[in-house]
């Protein structure tokens, strides 16, 4: 089960770039105590660094960097841009969705990418989500 709780998730939240969609995402990780705020600037120069691989699916991106950058546990969050940001991918713009991920080792986030992905490729999970009103309507959507 995906480590979600509501100190990350945001819903509705503002962005004019990219790199500040990015920066919401992670910064809800350091608050929670599951990064270091190295880990949120890595994030982001992968992003400027390689450009938007990050948008794996359209409106969704999954910005993440490598462990040593300052991942205290294996974690998650979830923002929900209000009004969606272009990243830059050819197809898969503008993002609405940015799931930040940090894992502790080479391998941890390959888990929590595969259950990101059953739940975001489940069309009725991922409008449930686009359209939940709180974190408990999220939440139940999510399971």
């Amino acid at each position: 089960m995906l480590p979600l709780c509501q100190d990350v998730v945001l819903l509705d939240a503002e962005a004019n770039s990219a790199e500040e969609a990015i920066r919401l995402a992670g910064d809800l990780l350091v608050k929670a105590g599951k990064v270091a705020p190295e880990y949120v600037e890595a994030m982001v120069k992968g992003y400027q660094d390689i450009g938007p691989y990050i948008v794996l699916a359209p409106g969704i991106a999954i910005p993440h960097a490598r462990p040593e950058h300052g991942v205290k546990e294996q974690c998650v969050s979830l923002i929900r841009l209000n009004q969606p940001v272009a990243f830059g991918h050819p197809t898969n713009d503008p993002v609405r969705l940015v799931c930040a991920i940090g894992g502790v080792d080479d391998t941890g986030h390959i888990g929590m990418l595969q259950e990101l992905a059953g739940v975001l490729g489940d069309s009725g999970k991922l409008e449930g989500i686009l359209a939940a009103a709180s974190y408990e309507e999220l939440q139940q959507v999510m399971q």
